[in-house]
């Protein structure tokens, strides 16, 4: 397990700096997308997913000098413009004054055309539908684009804004159904918020296993709970002994597989990722992942570049 501490000590510093500013936006935009939650029926968590990405946490250059956090082109618009270069050259795209008129016009925007109006038949707890859907019907081009949303969505626990404000609402109906059957998608999300010493919700990524963590929880605590060894957990992850569990992260409680699912060929690395968490967010092992890409253990992942995935 040495190149995985290697990988860790070359990444850390841009590991951190995207987390904080993930967080920091997740912070400063979640009322707002619970707000077209209620108004609109799309989900908060895919709102604040697809913030997240299309904007770079709301730090890319192009969401700061338009405000368009969704990445939302012309189209019929008749508003003010901005353009840059996306699928091809010199798009353009919708600008806004504030970010807030971004938010309102993304709402409009699904709700509005016909392609997406199967999404509101969904059930607003249900993210991997969405996420699933929003690519089905064409809002990005990216074909990893449902499982970078539901990635998102995981790793920063953003489906306990789905619950709003009928947080406890929600959590009276829930409480005795069970969230051991991971295909039980309406059962109670944040009860790990609320008691931390339930199970956690068994999740899968390529017919992978997972969980993902909650503050206080350790790689030894959730090996307990599934009655694995620590050292198995740390495989499964591919983590050395001394690599601390964060919050919000996903573990592995399965083997991870040597490929990604048959829809995701080639991974674009976008900035702060690295071939572990790569590897994280498809389930493949990051030995299979250098494998398929030729490349030697000391190499990194370094932005722009496209891996194979199968």
């Amino acid at each position: 397990m040495i190149f995985v501490s290697v990988l860790f000590i070359g990444t850390l510093v841009n590991s951190q700096t995207r987390n904080q500013a993930y967080l920091a936006y997740i912070e400063q935009y979640y009322k707002l997308a619970e707000k077209q939650q209620r108004d609109h029926r799309i989900p908060a968590s895919i709102i604040l997913a697809q913030g997240l990405l299309e904007s770079g946490a709301g730090l890319s250059d192009f969401s700061k000098n338009s405000n368009n956090h969704f990445g939302i082109k012309c189209s019929d618009w008749t508003g003010d413009k901005i353009y840059k270069d996306d699928d091809s050259k010199g798009e353009c795209f919708r600008k806004y004054d504030h970010v807030v008129d971004s938010y309102e016009d993304h709402s409009s925007f699904l709700k509005t055309r016909n392609r997406y109006a199967f999404l509101f038949d969904l059930k607003l707890t249900d993210y991997e539908a969405w996420a699933f859907g929003l690519k089905k019907a064409g809002y990005a081009t990216d074909p990893t684009y449902a499982y970078k949303l539901i990635s998102i969505i995981e790793d920063y626990n953003l489906h306990r804004f789905d619950l709003g404000k009928n947080y406890e609402e929600i959590a009276s109906k829930h409480q005795k159904v069970s969230t051991t059957n991971s295909e039980e998608r309406n059962s109670f999300r944040l009860t790990a918020y609320k008691d931390v010493n339930v199970k956690h919700e068994v999740m899968k990524v390529n017919k992978v296993r997972f969980v993902t963590s909650i503050s206080g929880d350790t790689y030894k605590k959730i090996a307990n709970e599934f009655d694995l060894s620590e050292d198995r957990i740390r495989i499964y992850n591919e983590v050395d002994s001394f690599t601390k569990l964060k919050p919000g992260s996903r573990v592995f409680i399965s083997p991870k597989r040597k490929k990604a699912p048959k829809e995701c060929l080639t991974h674009t690395v976008q900035g702060g990722e690295t071939m572990l968490s790569i590897s994280q967010d498809y389930g493949i092992k990051i030995v299979e992942l250098y494998k398929l890409n030729n490349m030697t253990f000391t190499e990194g992942a370094y932005y722009g570049r496209v891996l194979k995935l199968r």
